[in-house]
C-alpha cells in the first residue's frame, strides 16, 4: 500500500493559489495569546464538552518596534530592516525546516488539537468524529504496539506484490490496490470539469516519483540528491526483508524506473504555469486506445465508477509510458517499484526503524532537518492528513471568536471594494475586457472560518486496535468518498482546506476565496491592532487570494469558473508585457547561497502579492479617510502598514528546504516577497522618504503595474 499523496492526485489548483501552500503551514486560531481558556458546551448528542487552556499555547509573532534594525536601510532593504533582528534570534528549530510567522501560528494550532485529541481519547463513550480522533491519538501515541507489530500489518501487501509475474497481474494488483485508495503510481480523482465548472468529472493525472520533481533525476545540481534516494530505496527494502545485495541492486532498478516516468512528466514549473495542462478530456474508447495495456474502461470498472462519456487524461504522454512498461519492464522492476512505495508510504506508520529510515531521507537528507518530530506532533499530522475536517469540528468549539469572523467579514468587503475601483481605473485595460472583469468580480464568493456544512463522516470504521489500520481504514474512505463525486454536480459548501490551517486560497474553478479560522491571528489578524495593523497583514492576504483571480492563470478562467477567454487580443498582449516585467524582476533576486528564483514559477503568486498589497493600501486608505494618524512609537500609519506586510514574510530555512522550495515551490523565498511588491509602490517610498535610485525604488521602466 502507499499513504504518501501520489504527486498531483487532483488539480488542487485552490491549494496550488494558496497564500503560502508550505508544508506544514497550518495553525490555530485563539484571537489572542492572552486569552482566558476556553470551554465548548456539551452537544446535542450528550458528548462531554471540550475545553482549551490558552496558557500553554506558544506566543503569536506582532510586530515590535524593538524589531526593527536601525542599522539597516529600509530603502535598501525592508526585509533586513523589519526582521534582521528577529531572523537572527530566530534559527530554525530541530524538528522543522522553515521558521516564521506561519510557522508560529502553526506551532499553536498543533497546541490546540493536541489538547482535543487528549479530551477525545480519554473519553471512552465517544461517538462521532471524537471517536475518530481519539482512536487516531490513541492508537498512534501506543508506541510499543506500533513496535511490536513491526511490518506485519502491511505484509499481505508484500505477499501480493511477491506474487506479480506476468502484465496481466500486475495491472490487476495497480488496479485493486487503486481501488482501496492505495495508488502510487498516478492520480486519480474528482474536481470541476474546466467546461463546465458546476460538475465534477474524473482526472487522472502522472504521479510516480519519489522525489520532489522531474529534475532531481536529470539535473547535475541535484545528483547528491538522487544517490541520496537511491540509498534510501536500498534501505527501505532491506528493512522489508530484502538481502543487502539484492535490496542495492533493486534500488537501482527503481531508480531507473523512476527516471523514465520522470522524462515523460511535466515539472513543477510546467504545471504551475500552463493550467491546460491538467485538462484533456477523451472518451474512454479514446484513452483505451492510448494505453492498451492498461484499458481505462476496466479501471473505472475496478474503482466502482461508472463508465463517463469523458474524463480528463491529464499529461497523456505518461499514461502512455506507463503502458508501454507494464509490456517491456520485467515483473522483477515491477515488484521492487511497487514493494518500495508500499512500504516506503507505509513507514510513518510502522516501528521505529521505518520511521527513522524515513525521517533520514525525507527530513534530512532532502531538507536538512535536525531532529524527526516528537510522536504527538507526527500523529497529529496524520489525523490532519486522514481525519483533518473531523478535528475541525472540535477546534472551531473552541478556538475560533463569532467576532472575529464578523470583523474578518466587514474586511472583506472593503478590500472587495478597492479591488474594483482598480480594475475600473486601469489604464492599460479595454472596456471590453473590464465589464468581464467586474462580471468575474461579482461573482466572487467568500468563506470564513470554517464550512457552513461539515463532511459526513459516517462510514469511517477506527479503532483502538491499530495505528496504520486506522490510516488505511481513512484513506480507502475518503478515496471512496472523492470519487462518490464524479458525474455528480459540485457541492459548492466544501472547503479545500481544514479551519486549523494557517493559509488561505483561491478557488478558480467556483471563484471562491477561502480563509481558515486559523490565519485570523497576528501578524495577518488582531482585534486590538490599529487599521495600519490589519490591512498590511490580513488585508494584504484578502487582496492576495482575490488578485489570484485576475494573476496569469485564474484569469483563464471566467465568472462562472469555466476555462475560457475572456481577454480581447490587444489586452491579453498588454497584461503578458507587464507579468513579464514581473517575471524578470524575480529572476534577478538571488540567496545567499547563490540560488536563483524562478520568476517564471513564482509568476501567479508575485501578481497575488503586487495586487494584494496595493488593494489593501487602497482599502487601508478609505477606512482611515479624515481620520488622524495615531503615530505609534514614531512610525505613520502607512509606515506601520509596510512594516507588517514585512513581518507577515519573516522566514528562516534551512539550506537544502531553500533549495527544494526554489525547485518546486510556485512561491518566491519570503524575504523576496518582502520586498518585491513594495518596490513597486510608490507609496511605500513616499512613506520611508526613499528616492529615485534606492534599492527599493524600481525606475519607471522596471516598475510593474499589473491590477
Amino acid at each position: 500500500m502507499t499513504v504518501k499523496k501520489p504527486q498531483a492526485l487532483l488539480l488542487s489548483l485552490a491549494v496550488a493559489l494558496a497564500l503560502s501552500a508550505c508544508s506544514g503551514d497550518k495553525a490555530d486560531a485563539p484571537a489572542a495569546d492572552d486569552a482566558p481558556a476556553a470551554t465548548a458546551d456539551a452537544d446535542a448528542n450528550g458528548a462531554k464538552a471540550l475545553t482549551l487552556d490558552e496558557s500553554k499555547l506558544p506566543p503569536v509573532n506582532r510586530f515590535q518596534f524593538a524589531d526593527i534594525d536601525d542599522s539597516k536601510n529600509v530603502c535598501t532593504d525592508l526585509n533586513a530592516y523589519a526582521n534582521s533582528k528577529w531572523l537572527a534570534a530566530n534559527p530554525v528549530p530541530g524538528d522543522r525546516t522553515s521558521w516564521g510567522a506561519f510557522e508560529m501560528l502553526d506551532e499553536r494550532s498543533v497546541g490546540v488539537q493536541h489538547q482535543l485529541a487528549e479530551q477525545a481519547a480519554a473519553d471512552a463513550d465517544a461517538t462521532g468524529v471524537e471517536k475518530i480522533v481519539g482512536d487516531f491519538w490513541a492508537t498512534g501515541m501506543d508506541e510499543a504496539r506500533i513496535n511490536e507489530q513491526g511490518i506485519a500489518p502491511i505484509q499481505d501487501r508484500l505477499d501480493a506484490i511477491a506474487r506479480l509475474d506476468s502484465q496481466d497481474a500486475i495491472a490487476d494488483y495497480l488496479r485493486s490496490s487503486a481501488a482501496k485508495g492505495e495508488n502510487m503510481l498516478f492520480g486519480f480523482g474528482a474536481e470541476a470539469d474546466f467546461k463546465d465548472s458546476s460538475m465534477n468529472m474524473a482526472y487522472a493525472m502522472q504521479g510516480g516519483l519519489g522525489l520532489p520533481d522531474k529534475g532531481y533525476y536529470f539535473d547535475a545540481d541535484k545528483k547528491d540528491k538522487l544517490d541520496a534516494y537511491e540509498k534510501h530505496v536500498a534501505k527501505t527494502l532491506e528493512l522489508s526483508g530484502i538481502p543487502a545485495a539484492d535490496a542495492a541492486d533493486q534500488a537501482k532498478a527503481v531508480v531507473a524506473f523512476e527516471t523514465r516516468l520522470a522524462k515523460v512528466s511535466k515539472s513543477s514549473e510546467e504545471m504551475s504555469r500552463d493550467v491546460s495542462l491538467y485538462y484533456n478530456p477523451v472518451t474512454m474508447e479514446e484513452a483505451d486506445k492510448l494505453t492498451p495495456n492498461f484499458p481505462w474502461t476496466k479501471f473505472f470498472e475496478s474503482q466502482g465508477v461508472a463508465p463517463q462519456e469523458k474524463f480528463s487524461l491529464a499529461i497523456p504522454a505518461f499514461h502512455e509510458e506507463v503502458s508501454k512498461m507494464l509490456a517491456d519492464t520485467a515483473p522483477s522492476t515491477w515488484q521492487a517499484y511497487l514493494r518500495f512505495h508500499t512500504v516506503d508510504g507505509a513507514a510513518p506508520y510502522l516501528s521505529d526503524a521505518f520511521v527513522e529510515e524515513n525521517y533520514n531521507f525525507y527530513g534530512k537528507a532532502m531538507r536538512g532537518q535536525e531532529e524527526i518530530k516528537p510522536r504527538w506532533k507526527r500523529v497529529l499530522g496524520t489525523i490532519e492528513s486522514d481525519a483533518g475536517e473531523a478535528m475541525g469540528q472540535l477546534y472551531v468549539k473552541v478556538a475560533f471568536s463569532p467576532d472575529a469572523k464578523a470583523k474578518m467579514e466587514d474586511l472583506v468587503k472593503n478590500l472587495s471594494v478597492a479591488l474594483k475601483a482598480r480594475i475600473e481605473k486601469l489604464e492599460w485595460m479595454s472596456d471590453d475586457t473590464k465589464q468581464k472583469a467586474i462580471a468575474k468580480w461579482e461573482t466572487f464568493t467568500p468563506k470564513i472560518g470554517y464550512p457552513d456544512k461539515w463532511r459526513d463522516w459516517s462510514g469511517l470504521d477506527t479503532s483502538r486496535d491499530s495505528y496504520i489500520g486506522n490510516v488505511l481504514a481513512a484513506t480507502e474512505f475518503n478515496y471512496k468518498w472523492d470519487l462518490s463525486k464524479i458525474g455528480k454536480p459540485v457541492d459548492k459548501t466544501e472547503w479545500g482546506m481544514t479551519p486549523q490551517t494557517v493559509n488561505a486560497y483561491y478557488n478558480p474553478l467556483q471563484n471562491e476565496i477561502v480563509f481558515p479560522a486559523a490565519i485570523l491571528q497576528p501578524p495577518f489578524f488582531d482585534a486590538n491592532a490599529d487599521d495600519a495593523t490589519n490591512y498590511g497583514g490580513i488585508g494584504a492576504v484578502i487582496g492576495h487570494e482575490m488578485t489570484h483571480g485576475y494573476d496569469d492563470q485564474g484569469a483563464r478562467f471566467g465568472p462562472t469558473g469555466n476555462f475560457e477567454n475572456w481577454w480581447t487580443d490587444d489586452d491579453a498582449k498588454g497584461f503578458a508585457a507587464r507579468t513579464g516585467k514581473l517575471v524578470d524582476q524575480f529572476n534577478g533576486y538571488t540567496t545567499d547561497a547563490g540560488g536563483k528564483v524562478n520568476g517564471k514559477l513564482t509568476l501567479g503568486e508575485n501578481i497575488a502579492d503586487l495586487g494584494g498589497l496595493n488593494t489593501a493600501y487602497d482599502a487601508m486608505k478609505v477606512a482611515t479617510e479624515g481620520k488622524d494618524d495615531p503615530k505609534t512609537d514614531g512610525l505613520t500609519r502607512d509606515q506601520r502598514f509596510f512594516l507588517n506586510w514585512a513581518t507577515v514574510w519573516r522566514r528562516n530555512f534551512t539550506p537544502d528546504e531553500l533549495k527544494v522550495r526554489l525547485t518546486t515551490d510556485p512561491h518566491a523565498p519570503a524575504n523576496f516577497r518582502a520586498i518585491g511588491t513594495p518596490s513597486n509602490m510608490p507609496a511605500f517610498a513616499e512613506a520611508f522618504g526613499c528616492k529615485a535610485g534606492d534599492a527599493m525604488v524600481r525606475g519607471d521602466d522596471e516598475k510593474v503595474v499589473i491590477w
